[in-house]
């Protein structure tokens, strides 16, 4: 009896332990019209399920502390088995003591091209460039769970980042757009990796930790502090600006935060807040209307 006990309890932990994201994966193709949709739906459920049923890393999460995200697929053209589309990535993270989910990450890919059989498997393999589709969802995995990691220890994210780093290296050498420095700009998936593992941009990483830890995670207990503490992330963030003018990283903390740095102001405690609303339209001016609403 002692020994079935054992078995089950074995089963039981290996099926509670294991993938790192909870992923919603969605498919839109709303401007299509000219197409079989089973197709589109055919790939939101291999996506889903490949997403979710991979294992990025050698970490065991438990099923509570997977990283909810999702992955947003807008179709914009499709012809045969060659899909135009953008990608919108977002995740976030739980903040201690509350109910409240903080958001950590929100991309939109406009180069999502990448063909794709109906019913064809999806299988990832870290040392080769197989399919697009597989390498810009693994790609993306690893940044998310880089990004969760850098919000809970400082610089722990590095080898999640560094295994993006590779992916972004092999599809340097195919024909699709993203993944090559030469592309112009410093807005693709190229620049994004070289820019979170550089010690250029390390405030942005350690901004990204005082932030959470170090801020929201305490606001439940002392949101007076935890205000402080915002406003010294924020600090730490704009040292990016003074090296790096309008650096990709500064806008990829301000597309996910700037909506709750507004919130986070606009209630508790009065502070004033008159050096910080400077700060934040010296970072992000396009967030001028959002910042004119902390008081």
């Amino acid at each position: 009896m002692y020994k079935w006990l054992g078995v089950v309890l074995l089963l039981f932990t290996v099926s509670v332990k294991g993938q790192e994201l909870n992923c919603t994966v969605k498919v839109s193709f709303d401007r299509i019209t000219d197409a079989n949709p089973q197709v589109f739906k055919t790939l939101e459920r291999s996506l889903n399920d490949f997403v979710n049923n991979t294992r990025w890393t050698s970490r065991d999460f438990d099923r509570s502390e997977r990283i909810e995200c999702s992955m947003i697929i807008n179709v914009s053209g499709y012809d045969s088995n060659a899909f135009t589309a953008a990608l919108q990535i977002q995740s976030s993270r739980p903040i201690f003591n509350s109910t409240y989910s903080s958001p950590i990450f929100n991309f939109n890919d406009k180069d999502c091209n990448f063909r794709y059989n109906e019913g064809e498997s999806l299988y990832y393999n870290p040392n080769s460039f197989d399919s697009n589709l597989v390498a810009m969802v693994a790609y993306y995995a690893n940044i998310i769970i880089g990004l969760d990691a850098d919000s809970y220890e400082k610089n722990s994210g590095t080898p999640y980042y560094q295994v993006a780093q590779n992916i972004a290296s092999l599809g340097a050498g195919q024909s699709y757009k993203g993944w090559s420095q030469q592309e112009g700009g410093n807005q693709n998936r190229y620049f994004l990796i070289a820019d979170l593992l550089s010690s250029t941009f390390a405030p942005f990483r350690d901004a990204l930790y005082d932030y959470h830890l170090g801020a929201m995670d305490t606001m439940a207990d002392d949101q007076k502090g935890g205000k402080e503490k915002v406003i010294a992330a924020i600090k730490t963030l704009s040292k990016v600006q003074s090296v790096r003018p309008n650096a990709l990283l500064t806008r990829v903390f301000f597309d996910a935060k700037s909506e709750e740095i507004v919130a986070v102001f606009s209630g508790g405690p009065n502070m004033n807040v008159s050096d910080l609303v400077e700060t934040l339209g010296r970072l992000s001016p396009l967030n001028g209307a959002k910042w004119n609403k902390i008081k």
